[in-house]
C-alpha cells in the first residue's frame, strides 16, 4: 500500500503569500500600530482582525485545498 502524496497549498502560491510573510506583515501592522498610536483598545481591533486573517490564510483554506485535492484524488 502505498502512501499517498501530501497537498501542499505553498508550493502554488507566490513569495509575498507565504506563511513568513504573512506571519511578519501581520506582525508588522500590530507593532506600528502600537509605535504610532500606544491606544490598547485599537491594538485589539487590530489584532482581532489580524487574528482572523491568520486563520483563515493559514489554516482554514490550506485545509479547505487539502480536502478538496484528496477528494479529486479518488
Amino acid at each position: 500500500m502505498s502512501v499517498p502524496p501530501t497537498i501542499d497549498i505553498w508550493k502554488y502560491k507566490p513569495w509575498w503569500c507565504q506563511p513568513w510573510t504573512i506571519l511578519l506583515t501581520g506582525t508588522g501592522v500590530i507593532l506600528g500600530n502600537w509605535l504610532l498610536f500606544h491606544k490598547i483598545w485599537l491594538i485589539a481591533v487590530t489584532s482581532s482582525f489580524v487574528l482572523i486573517w491568520w486563520f483563515y490564510f493559514l489554516v482554514f483554506i490550506p485545509n479547505l485545498f487539502k480536502q478538496q485535492g484528496l477528494n479529486q484524488e479518488q
